[in-house]
């Protein structure tokens, strides 16, 4: 794998390492409460950013469909950790899948996401896929700020 393609991976990797902490050891009450409105609970951050890698890197940088549907992520409950730990695992191998196929050359090419159509560049799609993770990443530890603290008062 080339070197550039080693290191996105590393900053995925350490990413999805983070958030695993984020929600770890909490118990099922944790994994599914909602912290205020227009917030998210653990389980839909890491199944709604687990679902936007797979669509940014496979559905757009590399042209394969995932059959994604958004809305579901954000009704997600009840998952254990074991299964969102799992969905992380998986989105990475798959990411590690595309990065070995991929070239430099690629990341110009020219891709088209299939939700509304606009076009943009595969290495765009890649960028933001860890733009993505790291804001609802930040999200996640919030949302264990705030668990902590409401358990502790």
């Amino acid at each position: 794998m080339n070197s550039f393609f080693s290191g996105y991976l590393d900053v995925m990797a350490h990413s999805h390492a983070e958030f695993k902490k984020t929600f770890a050891d909490l118990p099922q009450e944790a994994l599914d409460w909602v912290p205020g409105t227009d917030m998210n609970s653990f389980c839909v951050l890491v199944i709604h950013t687990a679902g936007a890698t797979r669509y940014w890197v496979g559905d757009v940088a590399m042209g394969e469909s995932s059959g994604r549907d958004r809305a579901a992520e954000f009704l997600v409950r009840g998952l254990d950790g074991d299964t969102l730990r799992q969905r992380l695992d998986n989105v990475l191998t798959y990411t590690e899948w595309v990065l070995e196929r991929l070239t430099l050359a690629d990341l110009e090419r020219v891709c088209v996401v299939p939700r509304d159509g606009r076009q943009t560049t595969a290495g765009w799609a890649l960028l933001h896929a860890l733009e993505h993770i790291s804001l609802h990443l930040g999200h996640a530890q919030i949302t264990r700020q705030l668990w902590d603290q409401r358990r502790n008062s």
